[in-house]
């Protein structure tokens, strides 16, 4: 019996046989001893799930019984995964052979650390970060994500700057290394997101817990991105914005929210009519879209709202707008941002 930690690396998976075909080999050859590989399978329509029979024998696969998108679906699958470790990757990501013994290393050194990530860089332009996760995740005082390496659309080629290990707010569901009691703990993700920032919205209430999430930039992945759904997808304008009042309104302390959100609803609107503008009409009503379903959820979301029994590990929380610093003051990367 190995004395490492036990590892579960589990793949959720829609008609993604191509992407499976290019990717599952890199993670099968992964070193890491201790270690279980799992396809999860959201009821796919291709041959998914018979290429991973026929060529990996020795992969588990769990079939869910319908497509119950990226939060519901990793929720239903990891009930039936035992570990000391998940490690939530896209089925779009190629991994070097020793990806993973420094991340469990470095979350293994704390007991705090709850989850973490690798350093993500672009699968075409290998040389850049790619633009879900980078090196490590943060998050202004309105909301918006961001990450060292990348901030809205101006992306960062990987020079060392990003060298050191760190805390950060987020950690990218793109390769999310947690500790499988901390996932317990916390439900795991809100299966009402449906897919995008479910990923945020767990590591915000780990933080509030008090606990950490890293950095690690000993450990570096490749990311396609955009696999399952397209960026110029108006769904998916729909759930970032949707999703992102959800989660501000679930776990901002009560004496902020109001103002954030208030805030945040004047922002959208200069996006929606940025969107407008530039004829993407479908984009500006997938907004307005979101922001009623923000206000038919207000009560449901309310009631998610939980309270941390340590003090808020505010560290990745950016206390300034970053919309501010990148469109008005024109501070593209995260060296040049004001502390």
């Amino acid at each position: 019996m190995s004395d490492k930690p036990s590892v579960a690396i589990v793949i959720l998976n829609w008609n993604g046989q191509a992407l499976l075909e290019k990717f599952l080999p890199s993670v099968v050859n992964s070193t890491y001893t201790n270690l279980r590989i799992v396809v999860a399978d959201n009821a796919s329509t291709d041959d998914s799930v018979t290429y991973v029979r026929t060529n990996f024998p020795f992969i588990e696969i769990i079939q869910n019984s319908y497509n119950e998108g990226f939060a519901s679906g990793y929720n239903t699958v990891l009930k039936q995964v035992e570990a000391d470790y998940y490690v939530l990757l896209n089925s779009d990501v190629e991994v070097t052979p020793d990806w993973i013994e420094p991340v469990i290393a470095l979350m293994e050194s704390d007991e705090l650390i709850a989850a973490a990530q690798p350093k993500i860089r672009a699968y075409y332009s290998p040389g850049f970060f790619e633009h879900a996760g980078a090196a490590g995740g943060f998050i202004d005082t309105y909301g918006y994500p961001f990450c060292r390496g990348r901030i809205f659309d101006t992306v960062e080629k990987d020079e060392g700057q990003y060298a050191q290990s760190s805390e950060i707010f987020w950690a990218s569901g793109a390769a999310l290394f947690i500790k499988s009691r901390y996932w317990k703990d916390a439900e795991g993700f809100d299966a009402d997101f449906f897919a995008h920032m479910e990923e945020i919205d767990l590591c915000w209430r780990l933080k509030r817990q008090g606990l950490k999430i890293m950095y690690c930039p000993d450990s570096t992945v490749f990311h396609v991105g955009g696999g399952t759904l397209e960026t110029e997808n108006p769904y998916k304008t729909y759930l970032n914005f949707r999703n992102n009042l959800s989660m501000l309104l679930k776990n901002l302390d009560a004496d902020k929210c109001f103002y954030v959100i208030f805030m945040r609803f004047w922002l959208d609107f200069i996006s929606l009519l940025k969107f407008a503008s530039a004829g993407k009409f479908k984009h500006a009503m997938a907004i307005s879209k979101a922001h009623r379903s923000f206000f038919a959820d207000l009560r449901k979301n309310r009631g998610k709202r939980g309270k941390g029994n340590r003090p808020f590990n505010d560290k990745g929380l950016y206390r300034k707008s970053i919309v501010w610093q990148y469109f008005v003051r024109g501070r593209k990367y995260f060296s040049g941002l004001p502390k």
